[in-house]
């Protein structure tokens, strides 16, 4: 190194000494960084990736949209009052007949289920009575040339030759490369291009070609709209006399046409009602609060949000009853686990282990088969009420409800938990030496005053992280409350278990967990600021 006067300080490789420092420090935080990495990618993957999708979900509503797309673009002028117009109607014929075709109709008809009874049916019965309606013209253009039903004079026109070319080289139901339309039909037959191109994309979404597959009836049916409104006098492409023919007969006075609107309502009379169209407009953005309004029992309007009716009104009713019972089970493993957890930590070894081993054994039983254990207990014909008659505390004809209700699930869940409230208790009530009480006995303080005064305080750190711990996992519990809390003691839980597994509404099911999660979070945030996070331990 040089000194001091005649320039900055170098390390023994002749860098400058501050450099060098820098680089090194960098280095070992880097190093650091890699210690860690698989910890946080893991901790990303497990927990806050499943988090940001449930956020997610509980606001995206693009099924509608993308199922609808036409027809959520034309309800955009609609203002609410009487029928749309026939160009909404016309619009949801297309998107309607190709939902049904890739069997996606029915997903739309659940979704929007949820929000107003009886359209899934609706959806479902109008999927299947489409294609009736879809084949007026293609029986009318057979009358003119047959091929109008096969594949191959459709695929010639409308699809590009090098396109077509390199198909032709593959054998039949290979879809091969992205369909590809022929130059100039965008122009010529716009309905038409791109009610084929959806048709064809469709085709090779199952993997199957569609130039060897009929188009279906919307590509007829776009055909003769596009032939009463175009002029194709010009086109001198494939089947150029088939579609000037063609062209005649849509012009002329006998030629059939259909009117959507009549149409719609001759499949069902609910399509003449204006609820249906609002409800599909409403719904139509990308994403919603609808799903988090439901799970307050609230409902998104085309007047804005509004509450259901009192008869509706159920997951206020169950997040409150969560959060109460939820306290209540966290109170008595408090009571229970304390004197346990005293025992534990004051006991001499050999029987402090064998009473451990009676508090983890829980943990060596199956979940399902404790709380099959306790139904069969606290039946009224059960072990514990056997055990109140014998004792005559009870009258053999006035039997205790114990199962079915709050009370079961109060009982059932303390007795799952209670090893979470008494191991932390333990490891805070193990470190705090008994010299303390026999101090404050010889000082004069009496037995309750000791243990009041000096021992409760340093157990208080146990008692907050046993609490936590429990309180976090009861309100999480949906096992346990479905089997033995009846109608009257199950959690909020359960509708989330029963939104994502059986009803299909991930989208509540998504909100209710937010909810929740928000819940717990507020919670954990009040205690922080009453106890502070800080005086939580385990031991130590």
């Amino acid at each position: 190194m040089t000194d001091k006067s005649s320039g900055p300080m170098l390390a023994a490789d002749g860098t400058p000494l501050k450099r060098s420092l820098s680089r090194a420090l960098r280095m070992q935080k880097v190093r650091a960084l890699l210690l860690i990495a698989p910890l946080l990618l893991f901790v990303v993957l497990t927990f806050l990736a499943p988090i940001a999708d449930m956020l997610f979900r509980s606001v995206e509503n693009q099924i509608v949209s993308e199922t609808l797309p036409k027809a959520t673009l034309e309800l955009a002028d609609w203002d609410g009052d009487g029928l749309p117009s026939d160009a909404v109607y016309e619009a949801t014929f297309f998107d309607l007949f190709a939902a049904a075709e890739r069997k996606l109709h029915t997903r739309l008809g659940t979704r929007l289920n949820y929000e107003e009874t009886g359209m899934s049916s609706l959806f479902r019965r109008t999927g299947r009575k489409l294609d009736d309606f879809g084949d007026v013209y293609l029986d009318q253009f057979k009358k003119v040339d047959r091929a109008w039903s096969k594949a191959a004079p459709w695929a010639e026109m409308m699809s590009d030759p090098d396109w077509l070319a390199g198909q032709e080289a593959l054998g039949r139901g290979d879809a091969g490369p992205p369909f590809v339309l022929r130059a100039g039909m965008e122009t010529l037959l716009p309905r038409t291009s791109d009610a084929y191109q959806t048709f064809a994309r469709a085709m090779q979404e199952e993997d199957d070609n569609p130039a060897d597959e009929k188009p279906w009836a919307t590509v007829h049916i776009a055909l003769a709209e596009d032939l009463a409104t175009q002029d194709v006098s010009t086109y001198t492409g494939p089947g150029k006399d088939r579609l000037q023919a063609t062209a005649a007969l849509v012009g002329s006075a006998d030629f059939e046409t259909l009117d959507y609107t009549a149409m719609f309502l001759d499949i069902n009379d609910n399509w003449g009602d204006t609820d249906v169209w609002r409800t599909i407009k409403l719904y139509s953005p990308a994403y919603t609060s609808g799903y988090f309004l439901n799970a307050v029992d609230m409902q998104l309007t085309p007047d804005g949000p509004e509450w259901r009716d009192e008869r509706e009104q159920i997951y206020g009713l169950l997040f409150k009853r969560t959060l109460y019972m939820s306290l209540v089970i966290t109170l008595s493993c408090i009571m229970l686990g304390y004197p346990v957890a005293w025992l534990l930590a004051n006991l001499p070894t050999r029987q402090s282990n064998l009473l451990m081993i009676l508090v983890l054994l829980p943990f060596w039983t199956s979940l399902l088969v404790r709380t099959s254990a306790w139904k069969v207990m606290l039946q009224q014909q059960g072990v514990v009420n056997d055990v109140l008659v014998w004792l005559s505390i009870v009258p053999d004809d006035a039997r205790l409800a114990l199962i079915n209700n709050q009370t079961g699930t109060i009982i059932a869940m303390t007795h799952i938990l209670l090893p979470f409230m008494i191991l932390p208790m333990y490891s805070v009530m193990q470190t705090i030496p008994p010299t303390y009480l026999r101090a404050a006995k010889s000082l004069g303080a009496t037995n309750w005053t000791a243990f009041w005064r000096v021992y409760f305080p340093q157990s208080v750190p146990g008692i907050g992280a046993g609490s936590i711990l429990v309180f976090i996992l009861a309100i999480g519990y949906y096992i346990t409350p479905a089997i033995v809390g009846g109608t009257s003691g199950t959690f909020i839980s359960n509708r989330i278990a029963y939104h994502i597994s059986s009803s299909g509404n991930w989208g509540l099911g998504a909100a209710l967990g937010a909810l929740l999660l928000a819940a717990v979070l507020i919670l954990y945030w009040a205690y922080d600021r009453i106890v502070g996070i800080d005086n939580v331990k385990l031991g130590g």
